[in-house]
């Protein structure tokens, strides 16, 4: 037996009415006053407007477009802070390079998420207990020839090293308890005939630098 009731419209290939067309035309222009339509762009969309039938054919020319007084996408947020570790901050260098000489890096320094540090018959100082970071997980590769590097972690932090010696000493992982929310610290490398210790100690009160002269660097260095 054939059914006699009507097969149900598609409410998209319904016909437009002229009211449809002007709402969307003016949502055009307003996108237009706000900076994210070209005039040619405009040009081109409001003759697809007023030449559109039905709901379907008018759908895509607002696709790309968020509702009239709708905010625009929220930025992800630069810097989280989780109990006293901030993480998400732009770091000033990536890398430290001595030879015959020394460098240090002390106070509110941003730790990025690969740091190189090199030392010949020199030394390096990396003193993380003010340190912010780039990254919740962070790698230092801190290699020496002749020469040795201290990296100086606060209590809480969770490290892990992974450094050799050869006719040297490479520091082993600190003990200590370990911070839930810390961020993860990787230490790499070797030491010929030098040393690299990581040691860890407690947190200290940030010593002020009117100067803004964190990350100093003394004869001898090549900063990044």
């Amino acid at each position: 037996m054939t059914s006699n009731v009507p097969e149900p419209i598609d409410p998209r290939q319904l016909r437009v009415s002229d009211a449809d067309r002007d709402q969307v035309a003016e949502r055009l222009r307003d996108a237009a006053g706000e900076g994210r339509l070209a005039l040619d762009e405009l040009e081109d969309r409001i003759t697809a407007v007023y030449t559109a039938k039905t709901y379907a054919e008018l759908e895509p020319i607002t696709r790309d477009l968020p509702a009239a007084g709708a905010p625009g996408p929220v930025p992800a947020p630069a810097a989280k802070a989780r109990g006293r570790w901030r993480v998400g901050m732009k770091p000033r260098r990536r890398k430290s390079f001595v030879f015959m000489g020394g460098s240090d890096n002390k106070g509110a320094w941003v730790v990025p998420k690969s740091y190189i540090a090199f030392a010949m018959m020199g030394g390096i100082e990396l003193d993380l207990r003010d340190a912010e970071y780039e990254d919740r997980e962070v790698t230092i590769n801190a290699s020496c020839i002749m020469g040795g590097i201290e990296i100086i972690v606060p209590e809480g932090l969770n490290v892990q090293v992974h450094g050799f010696g050869f006719m040297g000493g490479y520091s082993g992982t600190p003990v200590g308890p370990v911070d839930p929310d810390a961020p993860t610290l990787h230490v790499r490398g070797f030491a010929l005939m030098g040393g690299v210790d990581v040691k860890r100690k407690a947190h200290r009160e940030a010593k002020q630098d009117p100067d803004n002269r964190l990350d100093r660097g003394r004869y001898g260095e090549i900063e990044g």
